[in-house]
């Protein structure tokens, strides 16, 4: 079983990927530089967890 996000993280995310969708893609470490560049994240662990979560919206997007 995975872990539950929490509704702060699915809402941030979902915020991001509606302003800025053209940058994102289906790779984790580009969504990590992404990150770093248009918001600031408090911390890397929860920068990673939006990365990681925004890479799995995405690839479930596409198939």
């Amino acid at each position: 079983m995975g872990r539950i996000r929490t509704s702060k993280i699915k809402s941030v995310t979902s915020d991001i990927i509606e302003k800025f969708r053209p940058r994102l893609k289906k790779d984790f470490e580009h969504n990590k530089k992404v990150l770093n560049e248009i918001a600031d994240i408090p911390s890397k662990h929860l920068r990673n967890v939006i990365a990681g979560y925004i890479t799995k919206l995405l690839k479930e997007e596409k198939t």
